[in-house]
């Protein structure tokens, strides 16, 4: 159910996230096949069920949310990781 307005009432779960972010990560959820919407209460409901599904939402609202700096360091740990995993081969 990718849908801005038609939804029963209490689906899915509420992320909480800032209302000028919600709209680009509901476009961002959609284009991974996330069941997802953005009703008129200003709130991002997104449906989950499986684990690998809540890990591309909350990668996806880390992606928006993280300041630039948690980024880089993300990224620098997953660097670090890779290096370690490819020489232990």
């Amino acid at each position: 159910m990718n849908s801005s307005t038609s939804m029963p009432p209490n689906w899915g779960h509420i992320v909480s996230v800032q209302r000028g972010d919600r709209w680009s990560i509901y476009r961002r959820l959609q284009e991974l096949d996330i069941p997802c919407a953005c009703p008129a209460d200003g709130t991002l409901r997104v449906e989950v069920n499986h684990a690998v599904g809540l890990f591309l939402v909350r990668s996806t609202v880390r992606q928006f949310l993280a300041s630039r700096g948690e980024s880089l360091d993300w990224l620098e740990r997953c660097w670090e990781n890779a290096a370690i995993c490819s020489r232990d081969r």
